[in-house]
Parts: structure tokens; sequence; C-alpha cells
């Protein structure tokens, strides 16, 4: 029987809707007979180079460090776990949802292509320029199996990996030396385009750049909240730009009330 976590990090004090999120998911791995770890406090603090960093400095002196990259100490778990699953704190988990460690399997990543949701024409656009911003200085190195959609990118708010993704880390590799290699320097310190992105680009850019094994989920797995045709039907919502949700989503039971 394979041995599956779920990880989840949620640093400083969480808003009432993250912690509204996590104990969905902190029910869910409870009724699902998972293993569950939520990380609270910063582990690899990971710094862009003050010398070449394109970030705003609130974004850098305001904590020290990006906590955008702190989802990756996940990757210090294999190999104990045969599959592991990382949840953004802003994704909502319906109660009856089936087990999504049975959706995946014969992979080393999978997850949630954004342009293969039944997305809003208004939310299309946003995907477009979003791609083009991200992905278009990188059609000469990666493959991002481009369309009239856009860019065939993951939505990194829900990443599933199985063991064999190991073999694309370096011997004793830990993970903020996998953040740091030179190769991601640009991404860390938001060079041009991407001063304001989060790990989603460089992970991007990894999965593709290592032509791994991959498999698209059902984009009932991450629906994106606002963006999406019928979030009704979905098994995980992700509540995501938060600032943009009404109340910037505190309001969690006129929330819930929106998915039903």
């Amino acid at each position: 029987m394979s041995k599956n976590l779920i990880y989840q990090v949620a640093v400083g004090k969480p808003s009432k809707l993250y912690e509204h999120c996590m104990e969905s998911v902190r029910n869910y791995c409870s009724k699902n007979h998972i293993y569950y770890i939520r990380q609270t406090e910063p582990v690899l603090m990971i710094r862009p180079d003050p010398f070449a960093t394109n970030r705003s400095k609130e974004a850098v002196e305001r904590l020290g460090y990006l906590p955008i990259y702190e989802k990756e100490n996940a990757f210090r778990y294999f190999p104990e776990y045969d599959k592991i699953v990382i949840i953004d704190a802003d994704i909502y988990i319906r109660p009856n949802a089936p087990n999504i460690f049975n959706a995946f399997d014969d992979c080393d990543f999978a997850g949630v292509v954004e342009r293969d949701m039944p997305i809003t024409e208004q939310y299309l656009n946003k995907i477009k320029n979003y791609s083009m911003m991200q992905y278009g200085v990188l059609k000469n190195e990666i493959n991002m199996r481009w369309d009239n959609r856009g860019a065939e990118f993951f939505n990194m708010g829900l990443m599933c990996m199985t063991k064999s993704i190991m073999k694309y880390f370096k011997p004793g590799e830990t993970p903020g030396q996998f953040i740091m290699r030179p190769e991601f320097k640009d991404f860390v310190d938001g060079k041009g385009a991407w001063k304001w992105s989060t790990d989603q680009t460089l992970l991007n850019y990894w999965v593709r750049k290592e032509q791994m094994n991959i498999q698209k989920l059902d984009w009932k797995w991450n629906a994106l909240f606002t963006a999406v045709e019928s979030v009704d039907a979905a098994h995980f919502i992700h509540f995501f730009l938060k600032d943009k949700l009404p109340h910037k989503g505190e309001d969690v039971h006129s929330l819930m009330e929106q998915i039903c």
C-alpha cells in the first residue's frame, strides 16, 4: 500500500479564508487516511541576489525572504512517501471529493493546465497575456505547446508528484539548493517580467526542461474561483487572487454559499 502525503504552507497568522480552506484539507486527509503536514514557520528562506534582483524592496524586505518558495520544502519528504501533493492554503476541498491520489499514477508530475479549464472569456485573455509575459522569452529553451489559448502551463496551486521525480534532483540536493540552482537565478531574482512571479514559472520551466513524464489532470481538481464557468462541479476550489475577492475572502460564509 502506497504512503501518500499532502503538504501545505501557511507562514505567519493565516486569514480566515486560509484557516477554513486548510481545515477542509486536514479533514480530507483524515477521511482518506492521507498523511498531512502543515508548515507554519519558514524553512528555506530563499533570498534573491541583492545586487541583481528586480523584485520590489517591499516584497523582499518585509520578511527578509521570499515565502513563495517555501512550498518546495515538501521535496525533502521524498523518498519517505510514494506520492506527494502540495496544495496552496487558498484551496478548499469539498467534503465529498474523491481521493486525488487515485487520479494520477505512472508519471513524474501531474497538475491542472489553466487553459484547459472551462474558463471565462475574460480570464482567457488574461491567460494569453500571462503566457507571453512569463514564457514568451523561453520559447527557444522549452516546449510549452502553445496554441491560440496561450502556453500549456500548470497552475502550481496544486502539484502532484510521484517518487519517480527524484531522478531530476541532484544527489544529496536539498530543497533550498534546488531553488538556488544557477539556471533558476533569473526566476528567483525576478528578472524582467518575472518581477512578480511566484514559484509557478520556475516549476513549469523545470518540468518542461527535464521533459518529465507529465499527466494533465481534470480541471475539477483545481478550479479557479470566478475564472471557471462551473465551479459547482469542482472537487477542489482555488480561491486565488485573494485581494480581489469580496472582503478579501474574509467573509467565508458568503464564499461557501457561492460554490454550492
